[in-house]
């Protein structure tokens, strides 16, 4: 694409020799060891790097032009912007042909059940014979049988996703249906991006590190249903506290579909029951009423086939026949996964108090009367603090014994984490210490029956530690295995 082409269609405030507008770019780069020839290299300022400190090294490995925010004393032509990480998803837009434009594209947000939402709706896609990708946080696939790749983010960085988008129209895909993580919508990621359906499912205490408190939480999330116009729907769980704020930032035009448990919704879930073998409830969809049969358990798993189903109403899809393939689904990698039976070991990603709370009522309700219900988790380090006592008091009233370990420390303290966990608790009688998360999940293995239920919590899909100083191979579910079963 030629040089003239981004001076002409984005927002900029100086140029500085952009004479030769026959350049030609080959691609965009904001990451200087990864620089190529030609490529437009975005100086991205940050939490903690500024890329203009880059921007030398940027152009040594070939980059023929810079985008920054503040004139540098470089040999290449530069765009002054008021704002790279705006900037970025505009260009990547223009550099891909705005590929969103030409896709059937539902994100889905909240603070948990994002992921399972997204794999529930592929497969919903797939039952109907339509082709969807999906993009997430355990990495993209083009359909539900295909490996995953990339998964360094939740939501891409804007010139990855809009790749992403373009590499999907070329293969003929004409549905996405994507998480949409808050980082995302705060930091521009999305910009630019149209989406035709926005799901909420929940909004709970998670990253206030980032955003530092639950109104620009909110704020962040909200973005991607104020961009919604006529044509396009939205999905509301609207049990959750935050629902009345989300329906408000929702404009008139578009189509909104609620769900829920507890409050009347345009698809409520009844008479739920729990065993060994998942839920079974009600479907009450606008007043017709439907038998479902889960295999997955619990009640997250009730309100995210709610969510799901809701986007399978919106599409138009066959509801029986949609109700059928949610049904046959067994879960999703590392939630609410049963790694290992008698004694039932359940790894999931839970890592915020609400995600906490939710796994550990779904596991009480699977526990026999005879066992006992055993937790192992952490917190991560360099995140938010505040939530560390919640989670050890929620831990406390919901397991029978509580085993408190590392979970990514990153460059915090272990022993501080744990405190900070353990200053939530009103005693310390039914809790161990073991900072050694393999040697958390062998005192597990220690005390617990074959009638009990063990839930290792925090990581999940996770195949690594990260530590102060590195970062370490380490899969809950192959620990338990090893462990519980010698496998």
């Amino acid at each position: 694409m030629e040089l003239k082409t981004f001076t002409d269609n984005i927002d900029y405030i100086d140029l500085k020799g952009t004479d030769d507008f026959d350049k030609e770019i080959t691609g965009i780069s904001y990451n200087s060891k990864k620089t190529k020839k030609n490529d437009l290299f975005i100086c991205l300022t940050g939490e903690h790097v500024d890329g203009h400190e880059y921007a030398e090294e940027a152009v040594e490995n070939g980059a023929c032009i810079c985008v920054v925010e503040r004139m540098l004393n470089l040999d290449v032509p530069q765009i002054v912007v008021a704002d790279t990480q705006q900037a970025i998803a505009q260009i990547s837009d223009l550099f891909y042909a705005s590929p969103s434009k030409k896709l059937n594209l539902i994100g889905v947000t909240g603070t948990n059940g994002k992921t399972t939402v997204t794999h529930l709706v592929q497969r919903l896609f797939e039952a109907e014979n339509k082709k969807c990708a999906l993009i997430g946080t355990l990495g993209n696939k083009m359909f539900s049988g295909d490996d995953y790749h990339d998964a360094k983010h939740t939501t891409p960085q804007a010139p990855e996703l809009q790749g992403l988008f373009y590499d999907i129209c070329e293969r003929n895909i004409p549905n996405v249906v994507m998480e949409v993580s808050s980082h995302a919508l705060a930091q521009h990621r999305v910009d630019y991006v149209e989406f035709n359906g926005a799901v909420l499912t929940n909004l709970t205490q998670d990253h206030l590190d980032f955003h530092i408190t639950m109104q620009n939480y909110f704020k962040a999330k909200a973005k991607l249903f104020e961009n919604l116009c006529l044509g396009d729907f939205a999905v509301i769980n609207v049990d959750d506290e935050y629902a009345g704020r989300f329906l408000e930032a929702i404009e008139p035009s578009v189509k909104v579909y609620t769900y829920g448990i507890n409050m009347p919704a345009d698809l409520r879930a009844q008479n739920i029951v729990f065993d060994e073998k998942g839920a079974s409830f009600t479907c009450d969809i606008f007043g017709k009423k439907y038998d479902v049969k889960l295999v997955m358990n619990g009640m997250f798993s009730v309100y995210n086939v709610l969510a799901a189903l809701s986007v399978a109403v919106a599409q138009g899809f066959d509801i029986e026949n949609s109700i059928k393939t949610l049904e046959s689904i067994k879960g999703v990698a590392g939630r609410f996964e049963v790694v290992v039976n008698k004694p039932t070991v359940i790894v999931d990603y839970a890592h915020t108090p609400d995600g906490l709370e939710n796994v550990l009522k779904a596991a009480r309700e699977i526990t026999p009367k005879s066992g006992k219900l055993i937790c192992v988790f952490g917190c991560g380090g360099d995140r938010d603090a505040t939530k560390r006592p919640k989670m050890g008091a929620i831990a406390e009233e919901l397991a029978d014994k509580v085993i408190v370990t590392s979970d990514n420390p990153r460059s915090e303290d272990p022993q501080q984490i744990i405190t900070d966990i353990l200053a939530g608790l009103k005693s310390v009688s039914t809790v161990v210490v073991e900072p050694d998360r393999e040697l958390a999940i062998k005192e597990a293995s220690k005390i617990a029956n074959i009638n009990d239920v063990v839930v290792v919590a925090g990581k999940g899909h996770e195949d690594y530690q990260i530590l102060a100083d590195k970062t370490i191979h380490f899969d809950d579910r192959e620990k338990v295995r090893e462990i519980f079963a010698g496998v």
